[in-house]
C-alpha cells in the first residue's frame, strides 16, 4: 500500500507544507466494512452489505475538504462497524473502530495516525435509503437516521485535522472547528449518546472540546513535531528523530500537568505503544532513560512495554 505523499515531495522542494492543486481527487481512500454476526437470524443480513456498499461510496465520492488530492496522497483509513443489537423499527445499535495511517517520509513505514474505538453507535438504517450529510443540517428530518452519517463525517474531519497537523504546524484547526460544529449541532433523542459532555470522559464531545480548547493546543505541535520533525526525519537521522519525539513528549507532559484528566492524551497514544518502543530501544542511555520516564507516566495503559526501555 502506497501511501507516500506528492505532497510531502512538493513541500521539501519549495520550502512548503501546501498541498498542491493538481488533479481532482478525493482527500481519503476509506474501507468499511459490517460485521453482523451478533444479530439475530431473523433479520435480512443483506440489509448490511448494502449499508457497506453504500458507506463506502459516501465516504470515497465525497469532497470534504476545498483542497485536490494526487491518487497517491488519499489517507488511508478502515472503518469496521459491529452490529451489536438489533432494536427493532430499523434501528441497530454497535461499536464502531476508526483507523488511519501516516506515511513516514522516505520509508515504506506508516505510522498509526488513528486507533479509536467509538462504543455508542445508534442509528436507523432502511435498505437503500440516500447515505447523506449536510453540514449546516447536521440532525437531518430524522435524527436516528442522521446520527451514522454525522458519526461517520466526525471522524472523517477528525482524520483529516490529525493529517493535516502533522504536516503543517497546527493545519488541522479547520477541521477540528467542524467537530465542534457536529458536536454542536448533533442528532438528538433518548437513544443517541456520545455527543454530550454527560454522556461519559471518554467520547466525541470530550475529544473534539480538547482538540479546540486553547488550553490543550500545544497537542496540535506534539503532533506535528511527532510526526515531521521525528518520523519523517528519523531515516536520515535517527538522533534528530528521537529528538523531535521527545519534544512531542514534553508538549503532552505539559498538558497533563495542566489537565491530568484530558481526553487527548490517551486518544493520541492509542496504537503507538510498539512503534515508541522500537524507536528507543536504541537510543542513547540518557534518551532512553528520558523517554522512559514521560513515557511511564503519559501512556499508563502501555506503561508494562515501556520497562523494557530501561
Amino acid at each position: 500500500m502506497n501511501l507516500f505523499r506528492i505532497t510531502l515531495l512538493s513541500a521539501l522542494v519549495l520550502g512548503s507544507l501546501m498541498r498542491p492543486l493538481i488533479t481532482d481527487a478525493q482527500e481519503i481512500f476509506a474501507r468499511f466494512s459490517v460485521n453482523s454476526s451478533k444479530v439475530s437470524t431473523q433479520v435480512d443480513k443483506k440489509i448490511f452489505q448494502t449499508l457497506q456498499n453504500g458507506i463506502t461510496n459516501f465516504l470515497n465520492t465525497r469532497k470534504w475538504t476545498n483542497d485536490v488530492f494526487q491518487p497517491a496522497e488519499r489517507i488511508q483509513c478502515s472503518f469496521v462497524l459491529n452490529i451489536e443489537q438489533d432494536l427493532g423499527n430499523n434501528i441497530f445499535k454497535g461499536r464502531l473502530t476508526i483507523q488511519a495511517a501516516r506515511p513516514a517520509h522516505t520509508t515504506s513505514y506508516d505510522s498509526p495516525l488513528l486507533n479509536f474505538q467509538d462504543e455508542n453507535v445508534v442509528f436507523k438504517y432502511i435498505e437503500f435509503q440516500p447515505i447523506e450529510f449536510n453540514e449546516n443540517r447536521v440532525q437531518g428530518n430524522d435524527p436516528m437516521v442522521a446520527n451514522l452519517t454525522a458519526i461517520l463525517a466526525y471522524y472523517v474531519n477528525l482524520i483529516l485535522g490529525l493529517d493535516y497537523d502533522s504536516f503543517s504546524l497546527r493545519g488541522g484547526e479547520p477541521f477540528f472547528l467542524r467537530l465542534w460544529n457536529i458536536v454542536n449541532n448533533a442528532p438528538d433523542s433518548r437513544d443517541i449518546s456520545g455527543w454530550k459532555s454527560f454522556d461519559g470522559l471518554r467520547n466525541r464531545y470530550w475529544l473534539a472540546e480538547n482538540l479546540n480548547n486553547n488550553r490543550m493546543a500545544l497537542v496540535h505541535d506534539a503532533l506535528y513535531a511527532y510526526y515531521r520533525t521525528g518520523l519523517d526525519v528519523f531515516y536520515e537521522n535517527e538522533e534528530a528523530g528521537r529528538t523531535g519525539i521527545v519534544n512531542a513528549l514534553s508538549f503532552l507532559q505539559t498538558i497533563q500537568s495542566e489537565n491530568p484528566s484530558a481526553m487527548v492524551i490517551p486518544f493520541f497514544f492509542q496504537g503507538k505503544g510498539n512503534e515508541l518502543v522500537k524507536i528507543f530501544s536504541k537510543a542513547s542511555g540518557e534518551q532512553r532513560s528520558r523517554a522512559r520516564e514521560l513515557l511511564s507516566k503519559l501512556d499508563i495503559t502501555n506503561a508494562n512495554l515501556y520497562k523494557d526501555l530501561r
